[in-house]
């Protein structure tokens, strides 16, 4: 069999799982999230044993160490992807459920009725933990996913998504309902890609190189998570311990992901008072100030930022900073370099909370909070496929309800139109 065949047959396999899931019980697909999780816990050693296999390859790969935290899986680690799917478990069934419902003088029934996208191709790299996640979101909303991971983690994947299948048989699912790529043969993604017709949307999750080949490739649209360039704001009237305590955890608490800061600004009413303080907690943790004029001269350690950073995901030990004069310049420096992600201000002033909120255009955004809040699993999705920092079809953190979309059904007794 070619590669095109290979690829054609999985997106035909997938369509046609997708056409049954249409009618699958909730109760049968959360069998197979509870099913699922229990094999999860009761596999670790295996799934672990994958995993370290990966890990040992990791340097072929020149991997940074962002990277390989990202790869690794612990039994804390799998123990919350088990979790997750037990969470989703609980959520309700969103195939079926009536959005909006009305009788029309004639006394047709006009209903609006969530139904799944159909066919999902997500391609993600390095978190092998992303496997349960993206398929319990798929098969929970009723969607055939085709799974396509990096090679960096072909072994843990492989391991998790066999996990799945074994837990789909069991429950009853239809066969082909989860398909994990298994050549890491980048022409497949092309493929796929070129594959209307089979599959309803591509979702890429990994480095801005993949989602941009994906968006300029695919033939069928595409659901985008760029990159995550996370602003924190410190406010004129911030609390400086709480401004501390939330930036620290913002940049510091995992820096390979993509809602970490990146950058931060600062009121220039309290720049000379709170920046070397909060500079000083960032470079003991070993972060790298890189600012403006005004920080380099309130911060002895900081570097001059060129114009690139204050756009960049650094992903790492890294950090963009400079001094804004008005709450408005603030806003205006984060919508500027800003990759729509997630950003979070600092501020007892509830008026300056307000106006950041409604005028800053990310997916998320965080008053007193760490920006390391913008996740599917913490705002209650139970788990997520990606954060989309797109504005149609979906935006945020994308859960169950953002894998279905809806169509129109009407009920009647005979009418006609005249």
């Amino acid at each position: 069999m070619s590669l095109l065949e290979y690829c054609q047959t999985v997106a035909k396999n997938a369509r046609a799982a997708s056409s049954q899931m249409s009618v699958v019980s909730g109760g049968r697909k959360n069998d197979w999230l509870r099913c699922s999780a229990q094999l999860l816990r009761s596999r670790t050693d295996r799934i672990l044993e994958g995993n370290r296999q990966d890990l040992a390859k990791a340097p072929e790969f020149g991997l940074t160490d962002a990277a390989v935290d990202r790869l690794r899986l612990t039994p804390s680690r799998i123990e919350s992807m088990a979790h997750a799917m037990e969470e989703i478990a609980l959520f309700p069934d969103p195939v079926g459920q009536v959005m909006e419902s009305r009788i029309r003088p004639n006394g047709l029934d006009v209903q609006k009725i969530r139904v799944p996208l159909g066919v999902v191709f997500f391609i993600f790299e390095s978190r092998p933990n992303v496997t349960s996640d993206a398929a319990a979101i798929c098969v929970k909303s009723s969607n055939a996913v085709i799974l396509r991971g990096g090679k960096e983690a072909i072994h843990s994947n492989g391991v998790i998504a066999g996990l799945l299948t074994e837990a789909a048989k069991m429950s009853g699912l239809p066969e082909n309902v989860i398909q994990l790529v298994t050549t890491a043969d980048r022409a497949a993604v092309g493929h796929f890609l070129a594959m209307p017709e089979s599959i309803d949307v591509a979702i890429p999750r990994g480095g801005e190189s993949l989602i941009r080949r994906v968006s300029d490739e695919a033939k069928m649209p595409v659901i985008k998570h760029f990159t995550g360039n996370c602003h924190v704001y410190i406010d004129k009237d911030a609390d400086p311990d709480m401004a501390e305590r939330v930036l620290v955890n913002a940049k510091c608490q995992r820096m390979g992901v993509c809602n970490a800061a990146e950058s931060l600004v600062v009121h220039r009413e309290v720049s000379a008072s709170l920046l070397p303080r909060l500079c000083k907690a960032l470079t003991v943790r070993g972060i790298e100030i890189r600012g403006d004029i005004r920080t380099c001269s309130l911060v002895p350690e900081a570097v001059r930022a060129s114009e690139e950073d204050y756009f960049q995901e650094f992903i790492g030990p890294v950090i963009s900073v400079c001094v804004a004069d008005s709450l408005n310049d603030a806003i205006e420096h984060i919508n500027r370099y800003s990759s729509k992600h997630t950003e979070a201000i600092l501020t007892t002033n509830i008026a300056a909370a307000r106006e950041f909120a409604a005028r800053i255009d990310s997916s998320a955004v965080m008053v007193n909070a760490s920006t390391r809040f913008n996740d599917g699993g913490e705002f209650g999705l139970g788990a997520e496929i990606g954060i989309s920092t797109d504005k149609f079809h979906a935006r945020g953190p994308c859960g169950v309800n953002e894998l279905t979309s809806y169509k129109y059904v009407v009920y009647g007794s005979g009418q006609i139109r005249e």
